[in-house]
């Protein structure tokens, strides 16, 4: 007998959890808020993979959706997702939306997204099972990350989901003083940090590294 939904999606908050207690040293967090495993235990995943990857959609590891892109692992999108510390009335920017997925997952914890891809045809699918799945506070456009989306600046929170060379001067100005931008940093494929950035109320910052990680690389065109 095959795995039913709801034991892949209790196997999946399981999984999140141990790997909570197994890096809570490095990433300073014992336990997730109740907001994110709530949110996390909501998002459909299996619709968020291709067909033919269903049955792994609960596993706790990325999976190719085409094009040279992922849908990350669950932990890392609970813990990225987490950094950011939102606020139902936030307004976050997603740098990265391929399959939408953790679009979904901050489309529940905040009042608007705005997501951004550079791949066209990840952007058109996403956007069409958002909206299929009855997320409505959610935006989507093509556009290079590098750049930001400025029209709607400042932003409560900002979430890069592909590792860039170096932090974009861009985004750190579209960050509302008070918010927090979570983004992988490093050019090679296994030497690549998950870096947090706080943007004090006078406009400082203050930048940590959380956890090393693995991202395909952010890309400036096709």
């Amino acid at each position: 007998m095959g795995l039913t939904r709801e034991d892949g999606m209790k196997r999946m908050l399981d999984d999140i959890r141990a790997e909570i207690s197994y890096t809570q040293q490095l990433t300073g967090k014992s336990s997730f808020s109740e907001a994110v495993m709530e949110a996390m235990a909501a998002v459909p995943r299996e619709q968020f993979v291709p067909d033919d990857l269903r049955r792994s959609a609960f596993n706790d590891g990325p999976l190719p959706i085409g094009y040279g892109q992922t849908i990350s692992q669950p932990y890392i999108v609970a813990l990225m997702t987490e950094l950011l510390q939102l606020d139902p009335e936030d307004k976050v920017l997603e740098i990265g939306t391929g399959s939408g997925y953790q679009t979904a997952v901050l489309s529940r914890l905040c009042q608007s997204v705005y997501s951004m891809d550079i791949v066209s045809e990840l952007v058109d699918a996403a956007a069409v099972r958002l909206e299929k799945l009855g997320y409505g506070n959610v935006n989507v456009r093509v556009g290079n990350g590098y750049h930001g989306w400025p029209e709607h600046a400042p932003y409560d929170g900002i979430i890069v989901t592909a590792a860039a060379p170096y932090i974009p001067d861009s985004l750190v100005e579209q960050l509302k003083p008070g918010g927090k931008l979570v983004i992988p940093v490093g050019q090679q494929f296994m030497a690549q940090q998950l870096i947090c950035i706080e943007k004090d109320l006078d406009g400082s910052i203050h930048e940590r590294s959380v956890l090393r990680v693995a991202f395909v690389p952010m890309v400036r065109r096709r």
